[in-house]
């Protein structure tokens, strides 16, 4: 019998419970993150950098070598952090907002380069931090604070889609995925094979959650889980989308 002790679950920490709003979804997500870390043992060798945000509540919600950036510049600290240590595995975790809009160029950049990291953004489809205000997700006809009539895409464009964007750039060997917080199984499935393909070397790994953000939709839990299920897979297709060695040329 070893006499090492046993290592804390990576999520398992005194910070408990988690300080996002009653119903976010940030807390599902995480915790299918944490529960995948756990299954595959590489709590000490993850590196996890959150970004501003709703997402920087997360950075001491996790057991984990973490580190705390300047919004929209998460994916090239891990870039980085993964170049100087490549032993290490790095997550890049991020909302809709610092993914696709400040931190679009980076996002896009790190698949095209095929980083060895994983980049795991919460799709709310509003900023959630600041207010509530219209993001690159926000969906055609949403309100929200600086769209009071409904989001009018001839003028604002359609939401952006960000797993189709990573996919078309993203080479052989990298994982994309979209997931939804109303398939935990399903969502908990799809970070694992991310996580396992930087523990295979392969290359870039990039999961999107659809999730509830009760608070700036002003929806009680029947309207929010109705929105999630029902409204945002309109415009936004979960499944898999590039998966190592399923990937098709032309």
């Amino acid at each position: 019998m070893s006499l090492q002790p046993a290592m804390p679950k990576s999520w398992r920490v005194e910070t408990k419970p988690h300080k996002f709003c009653p119903g976010c979804g940030h807390g599902l997500v995480l915790k299918a993150l944490g529960e995948v870390i756990d299954e595959l043992g590489i709590q000490d060798k993850i590196v996890f950098g959150c970004d501003i945000g709703c997402s920087l509540l997360t950075w001491d919600f996790f057991n984990v070598d973490t580190v705390q950036t300047h919004h929209g510049r998460t994916t090239p600290v891990i870039a980085g952090i993964k170049r100087a240590r490549p032993e290490l595995l790095g997550i890049a975790y991020m909302g809709d907002g610092g993914g696709y809009a400040i931190g679009s160029q980076h996002l896009v950049n790190a698949a095209g380069r095929n980083e060895r990291m994983f980049v795991l953004l919460v799709n709310n489809a509003n900023y959630g931090m600041t207010g509530g205000q219209m993001a690159p997700t926000t969906l055609p006809g949403m309100k929200t604070e600086t769209s009071p009539y409904g989001r009018d895409v001839e003028s604002t464009g359609n939401p952006t889609q960000g797993p189709e964007m990573v996919a078309a750039i993203a080479p052989e060997g990298s994982y994309v995925a979209r997931g939804t917080v109303s398939n935990m199984r399903q969502l908990k499935k799809f970070i694992k094979k991310a996580l396992e393909n930087q523990v295979n070397g392969n290359g870039f790994s990039f999961v999107e959650a659809l999730a509830g953000c009760p608070t700036n939709w002003r929806t009680n839990a029947q309207k929010t889980w109705e929105f999630i299920e029902k409204d945002m897979p309109k415009f936004f297709k979960v499944g898999e989308l590039k998966v190592p060695g399923e990937n098709k040329e032309g």
